[in-house]
């Protein structure tokens, strides 16, 4: 599976621009994934319900399935945060994982930058960082530069960049 991801700061844009990105290259035909790393402490579950009390009472693992999707919780009950590698391994095959967040880790990256959340570029210290997009032109930048608006220019970027060949070109089919 070919991985390329988002980073920026929280208000920068990245999870539009990951949710505009979605149609695009499903569009181009690519089947995607999507990983989102979360920074605080989240639950998909909800207190009192079945799921939720065999998490409470120490399942390592608890899956809900039924005919419409299937969910796996995992605890960690103490051990470290996995890597985004060991993450990929649970997942079905498929053409591209978009992943937003993981920006220490080592997988080439768009940096989402907007100057108005006031927060300086990651990319002079995130060298997995290979293109920014913002909603303005940064002088003095050797990355690549795309606006954050050309979502069908940042697609053709990331296809190029991870070398997939669209199976359908020019308009989106459906």
């Amino acid at each position: 599976m070919r991985v390329f991801g988002l980073a920026g700061w929280s208000g920068s844009g990245k999870t539009t621009l990951l949710t505009r990105l979605l149609p695009v290259l499903i569009g181009h035909g690519l089947s995607v994934s999507t990983v989102k790393h979360a920074h605080h402490d989240f639950d998909i579950d909800q207190p009192g319900k079945d799921s939720w009390r065999h998490r409470k009472e120490g399942a390592t693992e608890v899956m809900v399935a039924s005919s419409q999707r299937w969910a796996l919780m995992h605890e960690h009950r103490g051990a470290a945060e996995p890597r985004l590698d060991a993450l990929l391994k649970h997942m079905a095959p498929v053409d591209l994982v978009l992943v937003e967040g993981f920006k220490s880790e080592d997988f080439p990256k768009l940096e989402v930058y907007r100057a108005l959340v006031g927060k300086p570029l990651m990319f002079p210290d995130q060298k997995s960082i290979v293109a920014l997009a913002s909603d303005q032109r940064l002088s003095g930048c050797p990355l690549p530069q795309l606006h954050i608006d050309d979502v069908d220019g940042i697609a053709q970027f990331i296809l190029e960049r991870c070398r997939i060949e669209p199976l359908f070109h020019g308009a989106t089919e459906r």
